[in-house]
């Protein structure tokens, strides 16, 4: 049973230490409760972090336990130097003393150091970042004769992390489990994973907690040793430990159980990371007797906020239940706004953000906060044209994203085939087997007859400088880029980008990764295909590109901040805007697809962790209209906003009474352009005449389609050298010596001594 200190009485408060002054009596109590467990169950904005800090530097400084002692754990090394800096200024130098105090990896890693032979490594092993999991992955995979592109790499990486977060070793997979990769041979690859890494003496950040979670199981005497070591354990962020870690901590707690774990149930949102809520939930059962003690005190949010965010949050059932109040003034009400659409969206909090501006407040205490990624973007075109500088905090600029470059890059490409940055960025992306040593010959004879890259390409694959396979690859992307070329000056912009996905490649590339983050990067590029339908010309389309990411170089003043409400998590503002309140965006159409009933619990608790980082003002949004893959499609407002109370919300709407049947309407035509990206043509019909005298016939035969707009084709020629005629002995680097044969323009045709006939461009050669 846990047992507190003698808790003063508010006229004695005064003869606290310091680091318990300022505590209120609930944060005082948690602080003094110091012997058996205790879940400290602390709400939004209620000071959790002073309350463990505090608790942290009062069994030091009572000499309960020396810092050694403590096992003190966090998700971040940012939380980590936080506490620790908070320490110090209590209790002085004593905190340096604390080599237990940082994330569950350092702590593991820790260990293992310690104990490794018990799981077959050395003490020195390495520990392999994400890439080399990839590369070593997919070496066994082709070991193996499995077709990476059915079963791919990064699949399987997600499968083994999701193994590891839940403690499972390769024998413990079950039939459905074993089902999840190439047919049945999950387990006899994770198997065969484990003993590459012991092969490297290496571990991945899985192994970290796996490996010192059998140790502890399967030895006794380490676990004795370290259940005798802990004095007491402190945990941070509860709600976000997986099972490993779960598991990991209850067997290090079991035996003296002066565990102190700090969390809400509310704020659970990351079970797509392993999360799960049901740890915190089941703690009491765990640790019979435990002492709860509620932080419902808020420090950060007007009663206005906080009565929206509860009475959103009571919709939950799978909850231990707490009412947050604060003593700050009533504040403005939570206000919903229902927009026409999308753009109306971006436009509104772009005008209140303007006017907050005018009226003094800082645009650093202004946060828009969206669901997916993909939201981004309607908002930084919108503050572009607003000159409003804004941060995107937890990722990248909209335009900056990997996927959203790479498909820019096939644009620029098609509408200026000189760009030689674009071209060398997606000719082997999505992968088509031409790797560096093509990208090298490519290069080296478009410096040395100055052509731009794909031109160059063109070139090669009319010779014999590349194998056949590289040859016919280049072909057929070229012979693409002439399709997409003339696509480009008969459908509009975003038609030619969903094409041009589709017959790249690229789309199928991402949909085959089958992960989570494959899944947003695809959101991404329906919202970049969005963003194109309000462009008349491709090259309208790019210039505008342009200026956005030249927005924010120079700018390094205040800035309005755009974040996803995971990222959220933790920070607060003034002023909170969040958009895009939608049944299928918020909550999550494909969240609840794969998660049910769960996972809209989930979503709850990402609507309440989103409202409570708002300290003075909250604004919520949602459109009637969104375009969705080129149609427009009617919305209706999030079940959400219906859970709001209406006590402590305004309501407002800037649609007209005809809006309903006008969209209504609306939703039931397809977008005259829809039908292009089911009907393009198939990859590889693009071939006609004209394509095969390009091929044949050098750079004076180009088609126009692949010459920079405004200039000849024939001014992308390669002139042939002078020095180099039939007869001549020359000598070539890959095939040695010959004589030439024939010449057509730039083209040999050599009789080499050992590699016989061969069609070669004549910057290739030297005179022997």
């Amino acid at each position: 049973m846990s047992t507190p200190d003698t808790l003063p009485s508010p006229s004695d408060r005064a003869d606290l230490p310091a680091y318990a002054q300022r505590l209120n009596e609930p944060q005082t109590e948690a602080v003094l409760t110091t012997e058996g467990p205790v879940l400290m169950l602390a709400g939004a904005g209620t000071g959790k972090t002073a309350a463990l800090t505090a608790r942290l530097a009062h069994l030091i400084a009572t000499r309960r336990a020396w810092p050694s002692e403590i096992l003190c754990v966090t998700f971040t090394n940012k939380a980590a130097r936080e506490m620790r800096e908070r320490v110090g200024r209590h209790i002085g130098d004593a905190v340096e003393g604390m080599p237990w105090l940082g994330t569950f990896h350092s702590i593991g890693a820790r260990m293992l150091r310690r104990h490794a032979e018990l799981v077959g490594l050395q003490s020195n092993y390495s520990i392999i970042d994400t890439d080399d999991q990839l590369r070593l992955l997919k070496q066994l995979i082709r070991e193996n004769d499995i077709d990476e592109k059915r079963w791919p790499p990064r699949q399987l990486a997600g499968l083994i992390d999701r193994w590891k977060n839940r403690g499972l070793n390769p024998e413990d997979l079950d039939a459905v489990e074993n089902e999840a990769y190439a047919n049945g041979r999950g387990q006899q690859f994770y198997r065969l994973y484990q003993e590459r890494l012991k092969s490297l003496n290496a571990c991945d950040f899985g192994d970290l907690l796996l490996h010192m979670l059998n140790i502890l199981r399967r030895h006794r005497d380490v676990l004795e040793q370290y259940q005798q070591r802990f004095k007491y354990i402190l945990v941070d962020e509860y709600q976000d430990t997986n099972q490993v870690q779960y598991l990991w901590l209850r067997l290090l707690a079991q035996e003296r159980k002066n565990i102190c774990v700090v969390g809400d149930d509310d704020q659970s949102i990351y079970s797509w990371r392993g999360a799960e809520v049901a740890n915190i939930l089941k703690f009491e059962k765990d640790f019979p007797g435990a002492k709860v003690v509620k932080l419902e005190q808020n420090y950060r949010s007007t009663p206005q906020i906080l009565a929206a965010a509860s009475g959103l949050i009571d919709g939950n059932s799978q909850r231990l239940g707490k009412t947050l109040w604060t003593e700050l003034p009533a504040g403005e009400k939570v206000r919903v706004i229902g927009v026409w659409d999308a753009p109306e969206e971006a436009r509104r909090v772009g005008e209140e953000i303007e006017r907050m501006e005018r009226e003094g407040a800082p645009l650093d205490q202004i946060a828009i906060l969206v669901r997916a990624q993909y939201q981004t973007r309607e908002f930084e075109d919108r503050f572009i044209q607003l000159g409003l500088s804004y941060r995107i905090v937890g990722g990248f600029r909209f335009y900056e994203r990997t996927e959203i470059r790479d498909a820019l890059a096939y644009l620029r490409v098609i509408a200026q085939p000189a760009d030689d940055l674009a071209f060398e960025r997606i000719y082997n992306q999505p992968k088509r087997g031409l790797g560096a040593k093509t990208l090298e010959a490519m290069q080296r004879h478009a410096r040395r007859t100055q052509v731009p890259l794909a031109a160059a390409s063109l070139d090669l694959a009319d010779s014999d400088e590349l194998p056949a396979r590289a040859r016919n690859t280049l072909t057929g992307l070229l012979a693409q880029f002439v399709h997409w070329r003339e696509q480009a000056e008969q459908e509009a912009p975003a038609n030619l980008l969903r094409m041009v996905l589709n017959e790249s490649g690229y789309d199928n590339m991402l949909q085959k990764e089958r992960s989570g983050e494959s899944a947003g990067r695809l959101e991404n590029l329906s919202e970049l295909a969005r963003a194109m339908e309000e462009y008349d010309t491709l090259t309208d389309f790019l210039e505008h590109v342009s200026l956005v990411m030249d927005n924010d170089a120079r700018n390094d003043g205040e800035k309005v901040t755009i974040m996803t409400m995971h990222a959220a998590k933790g920070l607060e503002f003034d002023h909170v805007f969040l958009p895009g309140w939608e049944e299928g965006v918020f909550p999550s159409q494909r969240s609840l697809d794969e998660g049910g009933l769960a996972s809209l619990e989930e979503e709850r608790r990402l609507a309440y962790v989103a409202i409570t980082r708002a300290r003075r003002r909250c604004t919520i949004l949602h459109a009637a209209n969104r375009r969705i893959f080129g149609q427009w499609t009617s919305s209706i407002p999030s079940r959400f906003v219906e859970e709001l109370p209406d006590e402590v919300t305004n309501r407002e709407s800037t649609m007209n009474g005809g809006a309903s049947l006008w969209r209504a309407n609306w939703s039931e035509n397809e977008d005259p352009f829809a039908h292009v990206a089911r009907d393009a043509p198939a990859r590889g019909s693009t071939r006609g005449p004209g394509w095969q005298r390009a091929l044949s016939g050098g750079y004076d035969a180009t088609p126009k389609r692949l010459a920079e707009p405004g200039r000849s084709a024939a001014s992308f020629a390669a002139k042939p050298r002078s020095d180099v005629a039939i007869g001549a002995r020359v000598f070539h680097e890959k095939f040695g010596y010959g004589t030439v044969t024939d010449q057509e323009g730039n083209k040999l045709e050599i009789e080499f001594e050992q590699a016989g006939t061969k069609r070669v461009i004549d910057s290739f050669v030297k005179l022997a």
